[in-house]
């Protein structure tokens, strides 16, 4: 337990370890670290705002069209063909084709996250059609039978039973955007991306590591964290299962 103490300082002890003229050693990125706290930071919530939003955006249009798709079945496979082939698209090639099609600035800094939204909605769009689509005719005709509108029954019946399946999506696409918005800070887009940016262009005669290793390290960490708040919002949202478990 005496050793578990002094854990908290070993990021200001790493550096102390290696040999002073090894200041590319990826064991130097607590000291990357501590030199850039604010500007990291900065990255580090942009990062967050990137990742988040867009699976909002992406999840308050993929819930028409899913449940289209989970209600005609005629409607499924062409619904699902495109959004399987939205997905296929290169990040960077959509980063760079979204301000063109939709005459923003090249610079734009909704860019990002439209070419976000559209993966997120590609991903999710048959998550929800699945997840809908789970609900038993009898139990869609028992809810109409006690009274219930169409919309009172998406929001209330169907809904709330398709959120475990919907829930899974939501992590695959939170994650995925953690991912794939790093590629936006070769394009110039203020994220933790950067850090891999700086890593590459400071890297001449020999690898220059501190800012790659904090880069990765902070994207696992976020990605982890967003990852247990969908599992917990997932949770909160069905306390029934727990019921039925118990």
């Amino acid at each position: 337990m005496a050793d578990v103490a002094y854990l908290p300082g070993l990021p200001r002890m790493l550096p102390a370890l290696l040999p002073a003229d090894d200041n590319s050693s990826p064991w130097r990125f607590p000291q990357y670290f501590a030199d850039h706290f604010s500007e990291v930071m900065g990255w580090l919530w942009a990062h967050t705002w990137l990742s988040v939003v867009p699976v909002i955006a992406g999840l308050i249009i993929a819930l028409p069209i899913g449940w289209l798709a989970s209600r005609h079945k005629w409607a499924y496979p062409p619904m699902m063909t495109v959004s399987g082939l939205l997905y296929t698209i290169p990040s960077i090639a959509l980063f760079v084709l979204v301000p063109p099609l939709l005459g923003l600035d090249p610079l734009s800094p909704l860019q990002v996250p439209i070419a976000l939204t559209v993966y997120s909605v590609a991903l999710l769009v048959r998550v929800v059609a699945d997840g809908l689509g789970s609900v038993s005719e009898e139990t869609l005709q028992a809810a109409t039978a006690i009274g219930y509108t169409p919309v009172g029954r998406f929001f209330t019946v169907e809904l709330p039973i398709a959120v475990p399946v919907i829930t899974a999506g939501l992590r695959v696409a939170v994650v995925a955007n953690v991912s794939i918005v790093a590629v936006a800070g070769t394009i110039g887009m203020v994220n933790l991306g950067l850090l891999f940016d700086q890593g590459f262009k400071l890297s001449t005669d020999t690898p220059y590591y501190p800012p790659i290793v904090l880069g990765l390290l902070l994207c696992v960490l976020l990605a982890l964290v967003l990852d247990l708040l969908v599992i917990l919002l997932g949770r909160m949202l069905t306390p029934w299962r727990k019921a039925v478990r118990s």
